[in-house]
């Protein structure tokens, strides 16, 4: 596990004093807009958004990034100041450096979560931001909403030398990946573990470890990975979240997912063992 003595990142809740230069994650519709120069895309630097000729939806402070104030804002109607351009959040994600990938997810989860929060879900009043927390509290019935946190668990299976990868109908062919699902009420990530390996694939685990875990902002997950031993089973995808899986050995995997993704590191790390055990 990676310990920072001085993290880049430093989260707030609320930001005090007068506007200062800052760092700024803009939405829109799902894309993110940044600074092109070249090659390098940069975030947008300004005190306030009216100096872009931006005109801000909602906005959130997020805290600072070495020291320089962060905010997450979405704009309501699409408007792309010079220089600057629209990019899909997933690819962009992609060009981003780790820590700064997770901001970046931080700030698109919470932008989502202000939109989505706006009346309460108990008494249908307007919700207002409360100052001393990262929360949105209805003044009619007191009821408190917090960012919503979706905890899915992502499991690379393996038998001897072979990893279990799988393939979901919507992806395209010959592109696999590790099991993966969302934890169920009254699970624990293990339960959630045995659970979808079954259920997906009909294959039995154990010797379940804990491997790593990513935010991920489609819209709002924290993917907790796993490592698991085959311990029983016929192989048979059930059709619906999954259309084919297979056992692959380290040297002769499919195409797997891009670098920016746990599932891509997880498989990494499992092969790149077994392979180092196979010389």
């Amino acid at each position: 596990m990676s310990v920072f003595t001085n993290p880049p990142f430093m989260p707030g809740v609320r930001h005090a004093g007068e506007p200062v230069p800052s760092l700024w994650f803009i939405f829109h519709e799902g894309r993110m807009l940044v600074v092109a120069q070249g090659e390098e895309l940069l975030l947008p630097r300004c005190s306030d958004l009216n100096e872009l000729g931006l005109e801000p939806a909602r906005v959130q402070y997020l805290g600072t990034w070495h020291g320089e104030p962060a905010f997450s804002a979405e704009i309501a109607a699409p408007s792309t100041p010079p220089g600057m351009i629209w990019h899909g959040l997933r690819t962009l994600l992609g060009r981003f450096d780790t820590p700064l990938v997770a901001v970046a997810s931080r700030a698109a989860q919470i932008i989502e979560w202000d939109r989505t929060h706006q009346f309460c879900g108990r008494c249908g009043t307007p919700t207002v931001i409360r100052g001393e927390e990262r929360a949105r509290s209805c003044p009619s019935c007191r009821l408190r909403v917090y960012p919503r946190i979706n905890p899915a668990v992502m499991v690379l299976v393996t038998r001897g030398a072979e990893v279990l990868l799988a393939r979901k109908p919507s992806s395209p062919k010959n592109r696999f990946s590790a099991l993966a699902g969302f934890v169920e009420a009254g699970e624990s990530l293990e339960d959630t573990v045995a659970r979808e390996t079954l259920e997906e694939v009909g294959v039995h685990v154990k010797n379940i470890r804990y491997f790593g875990s990513q935010s991920w902002p489609f819209p709002n997950s924290l993917m907790i990975a796993f490592t698991a031993e085959y311990a029983g089973g016929e192989m048979r995808p059930d059709g619906v979240e999954i259309e084919e899986a297979r056992w692959f050995a380290p040297d002769q995997l499919p195409t797997i997912p891009e670098g920016i993704s746990i599932s891509r590191w997880l498989i990494d790390s499992v092969t790149a063992e077994m392979l180092r055990n196979l010389r």
